[in-house]
């Protein structure tokens, strides 16, 4: 397809007599696919120059080659069986050869249940005050009655 694109273009280039190398390049994105198009201008790196044209041929050449190449892959895959064939072999792989003595399974004991949650008890928030010394009543600094901590 791009092949016949390429071949059309170069034609009707030198039939128009076009030979400014920006004024080539400009055309030739103008008649591409915007897929094709959006992939080389958007390459992370070794982008084409918009000043050579024989360089954005061969960058459209390899995207299509490698678009026809995914696809045929993906046909083979999709017409694929999804489990590989039987062969036959006329002598057996090392790895069958020794039958291992069948494994029994581990029993698993199972757990006991959790208990069902209850209301529970209420938390005694007063329980680390309980353990540390309280100054007395009244600020810390200036011990006024008055003067609440």
């Amino acid at each position: 397809m791009v092949d016949d694109y390429l071949d059309n273009f170069q034609a009707l280039v030198s039939d128009a007599g076009y030979t400014d190398p920006r004024t080539l390049v400009v055309k030739f994105r103008q008649g591409l696919r915007l897929g094709i198009q959006n992939q080389i201008t958007t390459m992370p790196y070794g982008r084409p120059a918009d000043t050579d044209p024989d360089v954005w041929y061969r960058a459209v050449w390899r995207i299509d080659q490698a678009r026809l190449a995914n696809k045929a892959f993906q046909s083979v895959s999709r017409s694929a069986p999804s489990t590989p064939p039987k062969t036959v072999s006329a002598r057996p792989s090392p790895l069958f050869m020794a039958r291992l003595p069948p494994v029994s399974p581990v029993p698993v004991t199972p757990k006991p249940p959790l208990p069902a949650p209850s209301m529970g008890i209420p938390m005694d928030i007063d329980t680390t005050r309980k353990t540390r010394s309280l100054p007395p009543r009244g600020y810390y600094r200036c011990g006024d009655a008055n003067h609440l901590v």
